[in-house]
């Protein structure tokens, strides 16, 4: 990819984002965030979620 095409490719990223209003960007981030996998799945697996469950019922 040329300069050229990067900064192209970025300007259009950036007015493309200035032209959403705030309340659906943040919309947008919210859900995001709820579909994110939390982090300790993410690296290691289902192993510590299921540690943690465990952990949690037996107390």
């Amino acid at each position: 990819m040329k300069t050229n095409d990067y900064v192209k490719y970025m300007t259009e990223q950036f007015v493309k984002y200035m032209d959403t209003p705030k309340v659906e960007r943040k919309e947008l981030k919210e859900v995001r965030k709820e579909r994110k996998v939390p982090a300790t799945q993410h690296w290691f697996g289902i192993v510590p979620y299921g540690v943690k469950l465990w952990l949690k019922r037996k107390k």
